[in-house]
Formats: structure tokens, C-alpha cells, sequence
């Protein structure tokens, strides 16, 4: 895949408790048939996630998550030729969601919940997408804290970017993991100055899409938030932004076609 240009990652949800579209494609033929949407939409990547990351989300078993994505991985792969991506911080479902036909394994804990993962994504040979994100989904959110938020998270993808490198994973994509142990301020932060990561060198990934971030500044909801996503969808490819990892793919294709004319 060119990332000289932007790209658009759909999210498919195969989750009861996402926080912004759970319950709605967990049976496999809604899951394809919004995958289908998103494919005449303009999506670029189908990004496949069984497991809530959201703040306060439960705990769900390999097994279960095994069974939520695989299925849909298999029936995607059948039927559309684009990437597939495996939302997932474990390594066996990285493994058998790649043997079902995913392409990238993104990972929200970049190695650290599962310290298989790095070396199993370097032996598959498939892209990997590295994010930061402070402490686990269940409380991350109580009280995050940090000596200097810009400067933490720049130092651990760096050297997170050294040790995928050492390990032999090729293709890698760094997220700064907007809301992911971080406060309203702390996101603002990274993403004012979301350009410094453009010094890694390396693709830069950003899911703001239906943020807590967008609807707690403009007191509204995950529902309401488009409009204020799209703004800093707008923001995010001004500051470098290589993939936007979005749940309305018909306004991203939208935001990346202004931006590019923009550019």
C-alpha cells in the first residue's frame, strides 16, 4: 500500500459493548454487510476488532474473541480484496486471524499485554501497527498522569519503533493513542503537535473518530460527534497523519479528497 497519500481505515466492530457501535455487526451478515458499505464508500483498510477497548470495557476470553473475528476475517477475505486488519493485543488471534486472511495486526498494547506478539507479528511478515496507551481499558481512564505527555509518548514509540526493527517486523505504523490513558488535555496535546512524530520516521496511524475528546468539549455525545470528528480528522492530516482509523468512512474519503486539493 502507497501511505505517501492518506488512507482511510474502517472499523468493524464484531463487539456488544464497543463504545460507539457495539452490538450492531455481531452476526456475520451484518458485519459484511457493513464492510460492504464502507468498500463503496472508499475505504482503504477493513480494520476487524472482537475485543472493547473502550474505558471500563469486560474481559473476553481468547476463545470468545477467536470466535467473533475469524469467522468475518474469512468471509471478508472471500469477497473483497482489500487489506484486513486484526484488532488485537494477542498473539494467537493475531496468528489465526493472519492464517484466516488479515494483512496487519494492529495492536493498541504494541507488544506490551502479550510478549509474544512482536516476535509472532515479525514471523507472520505482516504490517504492525504500534500504539501507546497507558495502563489497561478497565480503569486507564481513572487518572492518567505524565511528566510531560508529548515528550512520554515520543520516546516510547521511538524505542518501540527500535525494538520492532531488532526484531524483525518490516512494515511498522506508529498511533499515539488518543484516549488511551489520556485526558481531554493530554489528546489536545499530542494532536497540536501530532508533526513531531513525523520525526520517527515511520506512518502515522490516528483514531479520534467519536472521541470522548470531541463530545465532552462540545457537551454532546459519541452519536453527535461527526461534525467535530471531521474537523480533527482535517487537523490530524495537516499534522502528518498517514491513516485516519474512522467508523464513517464516507466523510473521511470526503476529508482526505479536500486535504489532498488543499495540498
Amino acid at each position: 500500500m502507497d501511505l505517501s497519500t492518506p488512507k482511510v481505515m474502517g472499523i468493524l466492530n464484531v463487539t456488544p459493548d464497543s463504545f460507539s457501535d457495539g452490538g450492531k455487526y455481531t452476526d456475520l451478515d451484518s458485519a459484511i454487510m457493513q464492510a460492504e458499505k464502507m468498500v463503496k464508500e472508499g475505504v482503504n483498510i477493513l480494520d476487524v476488532g472482537g475485543y472493547s477497548s473502550r474505558p471500563g470495557a469486560d474481559e473476553v476470553s481468547v476463545e470468545e474473541e477467536l470466535e467473533r473475528v475469524v469467522p468475518v476475517i474469512e468471509k471478508l477475505h472471500d469477497v473483497c480484496d482489500l487489506p484486513i486488519s486484526i484488532d488485537t493485543f494477542r498473539s494467537k488471534v493475531a496468528r489465526a486471524a493472519v492464517d484466516a486472511g488479515a494483512n496487519i495486526v494492529n495492536d493498541i498494547s504494541a507488544g506490551e499485554d502479550d510478549e509474544l506478539m512482536i516476535t509472532t507479528v515479525a514471523e507472520l511478515k505482516v504490517p504492525y501497527i504500534a500504539m501507546h496507551k497507558q495502563g489497561v481499558p478497565l480503569t486507564m481512564q481513572d487518572n492518567p498522569e505524565y511528566d510531560n505527555v508529548l515528550k512520554n509518548v515520543f520516546e516510547y514509540l521511538l524505542a518501540k519503533k527500535e525494538e520492532c526493527l531488532n526484531a524483525g517486523i518490516v512494515d511498522l505504523i506508529i498511533d499515539p493513542g488518543f484516549g488511551f490513558g489520556k485526558t481531554i488535555e493530554h489528546n489536545y496535546e499530542l494532536l497540536r503537535n501530532l508533526n513531531h512524530f513525523q520525526l520517527l520516521g515511520i506512518p502515522i496511524l490516528v483514531g479520534l473518530s467519536r472521541k470522548s475528546m470531541i463530545y465532552k468539549v462540545l457537551d454532546s455525545s459519541a452519536e453527535e460527534a461527526l461534525n467535530g470528528t471531521s474537523f480533527l480528522h482535517a487537523y490530524a492530516l495537516q499534522g502528518g497523519a498517514s491513516i485516519l482509523r474512522v467508523h464513517d468512512v464516507k466523510e473521511a474519503v470526503e476529508c482526505v479528497k479536500l486535504w489532498e486539493r488543499l495540498e
